[in-house]
C-alpha cells in the first residue's frame, strides 16, 4: 500500500514539475508571441487606460485626451490640429502613430524608464506611472506665419536656427486633422480611407519625407562648392560663358530665363540666377568636387533623424559632363526636401558649420520634471568661412537688388536665393518655386541670424510664366522670417 501511495506522490511531483515547466515556458519564451496575439486586448487595454502625455509648443500643450468611455478608455485629442499635424503627427486607437508622437511614443504613454526612479517597482507591481511630455522647438508664432502664408496650396516651410539647428517652423500644406484617427470604429476608417484617397495627399509630411527638384536654390551649393576649391578666386570677374551655354558633348543649348547672363560673374549669376554660370562653374569644379561639396551639405547622407526620418536628398555621384552641368543648376536628378534646404540656408548663415537640425527641445515627466535634453550638435562644417561671408554677401545682393526682392524686410538684413525648378517629361509640369533665405535685426547684438528658411510652393495657381520664386515663394519666406525677428 505504502508503495502505491509513493508512486502516487512521484507522478504528482512530476505533474507539478510539469506544470512550472509550461508556466515557465508561457511566462518566459511563448509571452512575447501571446502579447502580440491580436486577439489579446489586454496590451491595447493598458496602453489607453490613462490619458497620454502632451506635446508642447513655446511651453503650451497641442494636444490632449478625451475620456471616451469605451474600452480603450483615452483617446488623443489635438488644438489646431491641421497646423500642428506635420509636428505631432498621430496617435490613433486604430492606425498607431506618426512623427512626434512615434519617435517620444514611450515618453507619452508612459513606458519609458526614464519617468521613474524605481522603473522595476512598475514593472513588479505592474503599473506605470504618468505619460510625460515632449517640448518642441516650434514657435507658434512662425508655424502660423507659414502656414497662413502657404493658404492651402499645396508646398512645404521649414525654418531653423542657424546657430543650433532648432526646428522653429515646420508646415506642410494641405495639411489635415489628427483628432479625425484617433479612435477607433467606422468613422475612424473612413477618414482614413477619404485621407488616403485625397489626390492632394494631405498626410504626405512635404517638409521631410517629399523630395523636390531645388532648382536655382541649389547654386549655393555650387557657388560654395567653386569657392572652397578655388574655381572661382574673384566673384566679381566675368566667366567667359556664352548665353545659350552648350552642355558639353551635346548639342543642346543651356539657356537663361532673362538677359545679361552672357559673359556674367558668379557674384551676377546668383544675384540674376543665370543657369549658363553656374552649370559652367559645375563643370568646372568638376563631379568628385560638386559631390564632395553636396556630401558636406547634407546631400546622400542616410539616417537623418529629427527624431522623425527624414527623406534622402540626392545629388548623383555617377554623371556625364553635360548632366553634371544641369544637376549644378538643381536640375537633372537633383532632388531636396526643404528641410535640407533650410540647412544649406542655415549653414551659410552659421559661418559655415551645419548644426544637426531637431525637433524636441527636452522631454519631462508629467510635474515638469526634466528627463531628457535635445541634443546639439555638428554635422561639420559645409564650406570655409571665407567663403560663407562671401556667400551671405551674394546672398544679400539677391533680395536687396536681384531676383528676391519680395523678401525684403525693413530693419533687418536678409539674404536669399530664388528658385524655378522645372519638372515632368520635357519640363511640361508647372514649375516649383523655391526660395531659401536667412535674417538677422540690424540691431547691435545680433551678430548672427537668428533663421533660416526654405518654401517651395508645387503647383501654384499662376499662370506659368508668372511662376518664381520670387514671386510665389519669397513672400510666404519674408513673414517667417518677421515672426522669427519679432519673437527675439
Amino acid at each position: 500500500m505504502i508503495r502505491y501511495i509513493r508512486w502516487c506522490a512521484y507522478f504528482c511531483a512530476l505533474l507539478l514539475v510539469a506544470l512550472l515547466v509550461n508556466i515557465a515556458r508561457v511566462q518566459v519564451w511563448e509571452s512575447a508571441a501571446y502579447g502580440a496575439n491580436p486577439a489579446n486586448k489586454r496590451p491595447a487595454i493598458e496602453r489607453y487606460a490613462e490619458p497620454r502625455g502632451d506635446i508642447l509648443v513655446d511651453g503650451h500643450p497641442v494636444t490632449g485626451s478625451r475620456d471616451s468611455g469605451q474600452l480603450l478608455r483615452y483617446e488623443r485629442t489635438y488644438r489646431n490640429g491641421p497646423l500642428y499635424a506635420p509636428v505631432t503627427g498621430f496617435s490613433s486607437q486604430t492606425y498607431g502613430t506618426s512623427f512626434v508622437e512615434r519617435a517620444e511614443d514611450a515618453i507619452l504613454s508612459g513606458t519609458d524608464p526614464g519617468l521613474s526612479a524605481f522603473p522595476l517597482w512598475y514593472e513588479l507591481a505592474r503599473g506605470r506611472p504618468a505619460g510625460g511630455n515632449a517640448a518642441t522647438t516650434v514657435r507658434s508664432g512662425m508655424q502660423l506665419a507659414a502656414y497662413a502664408g502657404l493658404a492651402g496650396k499645396r508646398g512645404a516651410v521649414a525654418a531653423v536656427e542657424p546657430a543650433t539647428g532648432r526646428i522653429l517652423a515646420l508646415v506642410s500644406s494641405p495639411s489635415y486633422d489628427p483628432s479625425v484617427l484617433s479612435g477607433t470604429g467606422t468613422r475612424v476608417k473612413e477618414a482614413w480611407s477619404a485621407l488616403n484617397a485625397d489626390p492632394a495627399r494631405p498626410m504626405l509630411n512635404r517638409a521631410l519625407r517629399e523630395t523636390y527638384p531645388p532648382g536655382s536654390t541649389f547654386k549655393i551649393v555650387t557657388a560654395a562648392a567653386a569657392l572652397d576649391a578655388g574655381v572661382v578666386t574673384d566673384v566679381d570677374a566675368p566667366t567667359r560663358t556664352p548665353d545659350p551655354y552648350p552642355l558639353p558633348g551635346t548639342s543642346t543649348l543651356l539657356p537663361n530665363a532673362g538677359a545679361g547672363c552672357e559673359d556674367a560673374s558668379m557674384a551676377d549669376a546668383v544675384q540674376w540666377s543665370c543657369n549658363t554660370v553656374m552649370a559652367k562653374i559645375g563643370v568646372r569644379v568638376g563631379l568628385r568636387g560638386m559631390v564632395e561639396a553636396a556630401r558636406r551639405f547634407g546631400f546622400n547622407g542616410e539616417g537623418l533623424r529629427v527624431p522623425s526620418w527624414v527623406s534622402r536628398s540626392n545629388f548623383d555621384t555617377d554623371m556625364s559632363q553635360d548632366q553634371l552641368a544641369l544637376s549644378s543648376i538643381g536640375q537633372f536628378n537633383t532632388t531636396a526636401t526643404p528641410l535640407q534646404m533650410a540647412m544649406v540656408a542655415a549653414a551659410v548663415a552659421n559661418g559655415g558649420e551645419l548644426k544637426y537640425p531637431y525637433l524636441v527641445e527636452r522631454t519631462t515627466q508629467d510635474d515638469g520634471s526634466q528627463v531628457r535634453r535635445g541634443d546639439q550638435r555638428s554635422l561639420g562644417r559645409a564650406m570655409n568661412p571665407a567663403t560663407a561671408v562671401r556667400l551671405q554677401e551674394l546672398m544679400v545682393k539677391v533680395v536687396e537688388n536681384g531676383t528676391g526682392r519680395n523678401a525684403a524686410i525693413p530693419g533687418a538684413v536678409v539674404g536669399g536665393k530664388t528658385g524655378t525648378a522645372q519638372h515632368g517629361v520635357g519640363n511640361a509640369g508647372t514649375p516649383y518655386a523655391w526660395f531659401i533665405s536667412w535674417a538677422r535685426a540690424r540691431a547691435e547684438g545680433a551678430a548672427l541670424p537668428q533663421v533660416a528658411v526654405a518654401v517651395v510652393v508645387e503647383d501654384a495657381s499662376a499662370d506659368r510664366g508668372d511662376i518664381s520664386g520670387n514671386g510665389a515663394a519669397a513672400p510666404i519666406a519674408r513673414a517667417v522670417m518677421e515672426a522669427a525677428l519679432a519673437a527675439g
